[in-house]
């Protein structure tokens, strides 16, 4: 399955390039009103442009280019016949309905029996971990429970595109990782654009970040890449926290170098299982030699850039292993350790400014 679009929105100064591969995800990011929901609702087709084509794996989903005379008329087609499904911030189940009821209306739309429509219902279920709610109404529902619901059913119509806008944004933070690791599994070889104000649904969750900022595409590359080169200013903020993936071990994430980074879960670590530690860069503190007896999380780095950020500076470096790693002190610190690009240093952060992610 692949997509191309191209689209503008005189309105609201739309002006958008997406392009997808077949299972890709592609994390798309912004500052508020930078046209993110506005891109869904072109490719769902609540939202039309004024000109431009996008094509889904070869079908043509509109084509508004100016109509010469005795030429084609515009195409549209209409939200019901993309195979695309859309899953919003709020669940919006059908009330009236059971979770069975609710994740088997798409197949019973599409033409399959009860029975069969029934089945493909409790397989979905199955597959994000819900199979035991399937008895109940939406309003006995907690968040997270009523969110893997809206994932199965939007997946139990087998769409050939999954928009996902902001699916993280309601949840508490307990049921935001259990959330993201459903997603993490279903999407796998899935073709989705996923919304986010979160760098780690980008990092967990998408192959390629796009970046918009006023209705135009200002960045886009592999997720890793644009996290770790950022071009503009948003991407270097939303970039601006230490990210150390590895494996669970006890109460912490055992890096690919050999490093135990220890914190403290959102949700239960499978031992040995993918993790990911995050910590701002505020946390981490900056010592010339490795302090002796020291409890705190400690890399040994090579100081790559010095960045002044207003009142502080952000120290840019590198672990023996090619990790990135940032810790921001005050000017006066860069002298009194004599810090500078070539450098080393010792970074050294609280278990307790550390926290830890299934990933």
């Amino acid at each position: 399955m692949t997509l191309d679009l191209t689209a503008r929105v005189a309105a609201r100064d739309l002006d958008l390039q997406l392009q997808l591969g077949t299972g890709e995800r592609v994390a798309v990011l912004g500052p508020n009103g930078a046209g993110k929901s506005s891109l869904l609702a072109l490719l769902a087709g609540v939202l039309r442009a004024d000109s431009g084509r996008a094509e889904l794996d070869g079908q043509v989903l509109f084509d508004q280019g100016p109509r010469q005379s005795g030429g084609p008329r515009p195409r549209w087609l209409p939200p019901h016949a993309r195979g695309i499904a859309l899953l919003a911030q709020e669940p919006l189940l059908f009330p009236h309905l059971s979770v069975l009821g609710n994740v088997a209306f798409g197949p019973r739309a599409a033409g399959q029996s009860r029975r069969q429509a029934g089945e493909t219902a409790r397989r979905w279920l199955a597959e994000v971990e819900a199979t035991e709610l399937a008895d109940r109404r939406p309003a006995q529902l907690s968040g997270g429970q009523a969110q893997r619901v809206a994932v199965a059913r939007a997946l139990a119509a087998e769409p050939r595109l999954l928009l996902l806008d902001e699916p993280m944004a309601a949840l508490d933070v307990g049921a935001a990782p259990v959330l993201r690791r459903t997603l993490r599994r279903v999407l796998a070889g899935r073709a989705a654009v996923l919304v986010t104000h979160d760098l780690l649904d980008a990092v967990l969750l998408a192959d390629r970040v796009v970046v918009l900022d006023a209705g135009r595409v200002v960045e886009a590359g592999p997720t890793a890449d644009v996290i770790r080169h950022p071009r503009t200013p948003f991407t270097a903020r939303i970039a601006g926290l230490n990210l150390v993936t590895g494996t669970a071990e006890g109460q912490g994430v055992r890096s690919g170098g050999g490093v135990l980074v220890e914190g403290r879960a959102r949700t239960d670590l499978g031992p040995g299982g993918a993790a990911i530690a995050v910590f701002p860069p505020s946390a981490v503190a900056v010592f010339p030699e490795l302090p002796h007896g020291s409890p705190r999380n400690s890399f040994a780095v090579t100081v790559a850039e010095l960045e002044p950020r207003d009142e502080q500076v952000r120290v840019r470096a590198r672990t023996a292993t090619g990790q990135v790693l940032l810790a921001d002190v005050t000017a006066p610190v860069v002298g009194e350790l004599d810090l500078y690009p070539g450098g080393t240093a010792y970074f050294l952060v609280k278990a307790t400014a550390v926290t830890l992610y299934p990933a």
